[in-house]
């Protein structure tokens, strides 16, 4: 055996499949998805591109494992089994997936694409799963469960993106003003708007610099449960 290969060899008994999606995940979350290459990662692992290929496979590849690897994790909080009523599984599944893209910026994109393109997929069933499991035991008739599923599923995943976006636009502002002068900014771009023309916005621009990000977030939730309530 040449030298090359027993190096290969060595390389797949060392490099676990594990190994190379967590690299991957600190890439992502280092630079974000265009952080995320073949040759960064086999630099990080000090390893070849056949071991990334023989383990994982392509980039799209990469991302894919990613992204299951941090929505499993999340899907696998459980709330405290003293109050396991469903209301309550619903908003602790919303929080965790809210921390994970939170945590995981480049995730907002991936989600997205993983439901377009994967839709059967685990990431998207699983999700789908956690949810709609919930709503059934709710009591919702059988009729309405993808309808209440969906909006739960797009409220909790389109809101978490905007947060993501909007703290990733503040901090990306000159000088770095951060969350809290940002919506200052915002909120005085807003008073100073005519009164006669957006008398509602200049109403909320208070609230809106004031908000905390969660709580607005679960008052979402809130609203959503309270209609499916209606279904019943």
């Amino acid at each position: 055996m040449t030298t090359r290969a027993r190096q290969s060899v060595r390389r797949r008994q060392v490099l676990s499949r594990e190994q190379i999606i967590a690299s991957a995940i600190e890439l992502l979350d280092d630079g974000g998805e265009g952080a995320l290459t073949v040759r960064a990662l086999t630099e990080r692992l000090a390893t070849g591109t056949g071991a990334i290929y023989y383990h994982v496979g392509t980039r799209d590849e990469l991302l894919d494992a990613a992204t299951e690897i941090v929505i499993a994790a999340a899907l696998a909080a459980r709330t405290d089994p003293a109050s396991p009523a469903p209301e309550d599984e619903i908003r602790a599944t919303a929080l965790s997936l809210f921390g994970a893209i939170a945590e995981h910026a480049w995730l907002a994109t991936q989600l997205t694409t993983q439901f377009a393109r994967r839709p059967s997929g685990p990431v998207t069933v699983g999700i789908f799963e956690r949810i709609g499991r919930q709503v059934r035991a709710l009591g919702v008739p059988q009729a309405a469960w993808f309808s209440a599923t969906s909006t739960l599923v797009h409220y909790i995943l389109g809101a978490v993106s905007q947060h993501v976006r909007f703290e990733r636009d503040a901090h990306g502002a000159p000088g770095d003003v951060g969350r809290e002068k940002f919506l200052g900014d915002v909120a005085a771009a807003w008073q100073d708007l005519d009164a006669d023309a957006y008398p509602f916005v200049r109403a909320i621009a208070g609230q809106m610099r004031e908000h905390d990000d969660r709580e607005q977030f679960l008052s979402g939730i809130a609203l959503i449960l309270d209609g499916i309530a209606r279904l019943r």
